[in-house]
């Protein structure tokens, strides 16, 4: 899967004309690419060997070693590069050598520098889907720390840290926004810790009833209220032991927090209905996504509650602070899910990628695996396209870029309106302008080719496009 990023690709050009060599390093360098130069076979190998380019342009007739050579050397990579070939003397033949030999395209001089640079992007283009793939088999072999994908650095330095908490005594907090998977580092710090062996037992504050809450914390003895037909041993003494994990802590009633400090200080607990005290070996970890300090000087936290808890505290990052990460948890929810419901995607397309790289996810990682898990189920084929995501998702880069209430504010008549084509030439003119004139890079910022570009410009294309033919 290829990340979106800003890091260009690196191209070197192998040619013994220094002239030919430096007019070809210009046109990949005003596209974009990062290009290294060298004039023979031999120099080039020991640069591809100090650093790996994506493409490789190589003339075949070079002082020493010819360009099949160079090919040869690359083809032995792990990862080889993309690989264009050059010569002024092509035959059939030829060409269909080098292309058995794993070049990508076979060109003949005088090079068209237009069709060149369409054969530099589709070559590009090509290796980073083979990449892509190779990333992926790997990516889908990860089962991250106890089940939490994650490889980013601030991941790694929560793992760190959840390694240091896990081994201490006292109780945790984990904070973070819904979706972000606290429940997840709640059960890494058990396993982790020497009660690995005990009981794990997960409880939602939130979701119990407020009338019920004591006796389900605490367990009650038979007969001790209305409906007590039996006695209830309560999530403490279940937990007995091991771990006993309270989600949502910042919803449990007040009354109830100061029995839980109470039981954090010494482990004491006292069914409803008992007239003794039991002692349970349990630890706490305690998850909200509520800001508790904020809650204590409302009065709905007790001050004492949240210094006890905030002894060992862990913060769990948004998904939006864990960009490098949403790699891998695509290729992990698209392989559990995909094997889930018994289909065969696999891949995800450029355009659906960037679409899920550029929203924000304010749902975290619980709301990337529901789209993951949508996308699964409407897709046709084995790759996910725009169109298997969430319309919120889709829609997300139009808004963010075109809700603009002065985008077209100066229009406020009928007659002010402009065509589509007055629209595309006024908007191609602005852009060259802000571009500095540079005729390619407008061409690709806009995605057209640089004949159209000329044309809504008003030139005549063929004299520019001709005059860039270039012989040897």
């Amino acid at each position: 899967m290829n990340k979106i990023s800003q890091i260009p690709e690196k191209i070197l050009i192998v040619e013994d004309d220094a002239a030919l060599r430096a007019l070809i390093e210009e046109e990949c360098g005003d596209a974009g690419f990062e290009v290294q130069g060298a004039a023979d076979a031999d120099l080039a190998w020991k640069m591809v060997q100090r650093r790996l380019p994506d493409l490789i342009i190589s003339d075949v007739r070079l002082p020493g070693h010819d360009g099949l050579w160079l090919l040869d050397r690359i083809n032995e990579l792990t990862e080889p590069p993309g690989f264009i070939l050059m010569t002024a003397f092509g035959t059939v033949p030829q060409a269909v050598q080098a292309l058995k030999q794993g070049a990508n395209d076979f060109l003949t001089k005088p090079l068209d520098l237009d069709h060149l640079m369409i054969c530099v992007q589709r070559t590009i283009e090509n290796r980073r889907m083979r990449m892509d793939m190779l990333r992926y088999r790997k990516l889908l072999g990860d089962n991250g720390f106890h089940g939490i994908i994650g490889h980013s650095a601030v991941m790694r330095r929560l793992f760190a840290s959840l390694k240091q908490v896990a081994k201490a005594l006292g109780p945790v907090l984990i904070t973070g926004e819904s979706g972000t998977g606290k429940d997840l580092v709640a059960q890494a710090i058990h396993q982790e810790s020497p009660r690995n062996n005990g009981p794990f037992i997960a409880v939602n504050c939130a979701a119990i009833p407020g009338e019920l809450q004591e006796s389900e914390f605490f367990g009650h003895a038979a007969g001790s209220f209305t409906g007590a037909e039996t006695s209830r041993k309560g999530l403490f003494a279940e937990a007995c032991d091991g771990t006993l994990f309270l989600d949502e802590i910042g919803d449990m009633p007040l009354r109830l927090q100061a029995k839980l400090l109470r039981i954090l200080e010494d482990g004491l607990v006292r069914p409803i209905g008992v007239n003794h005290e039991t002692h349970f070996n349990v630890r706490v970890i305690a998850a909200t996504n509520h800001d508790l300090e904020e809650r204590v000087a409302a009065g709905l936290f007790r001050e004492d509650l949240y210094f006890r808890l905030e002894t060992f505290m862990l913060h769990v990052p948004p998904l939006r602070e864990r960009d490098d990460d949403i790699d891998l948890l695509i290729a992990r929810f698209m392989k559990v899910l995909s094997a889930q419901m018994d289909r065969n995607v696999s891949a995800v397309s450029g355009a659906a990628l960037k679409l899920l790289h550029e929203y924000p996810f304010p749902g975290n990682v619980r709301e990337l695996r529901n789209a993951i898990e949508r996308a699964v189920a409407f897709c046709n084929g084995t790759e996910i396209k725009p169109d298997c995501l969430p319309k919120r998702i889709r829609k997300h880069r139009y808004t963010q870029r075109h809700d603009d209430p002065l985008l077209f504010s100066t229009f406020s008549t009928e007659e002010e309106f402009l065509t589509l084509d007055q629209m595309a030439n006024k908007y191609t003119s602005f852009v060259l302008e802000r571009l500095n004139g540079n005729k390619r890079r407008a061409a690709q910022l806009l995605d057209i080719s640089r004949a159209t570009l000329y044309r809504r410009l008003g030139v005549d294309s063929s004299g520019a496009l001709n005059s860039r033919t270039v012989k040897k």
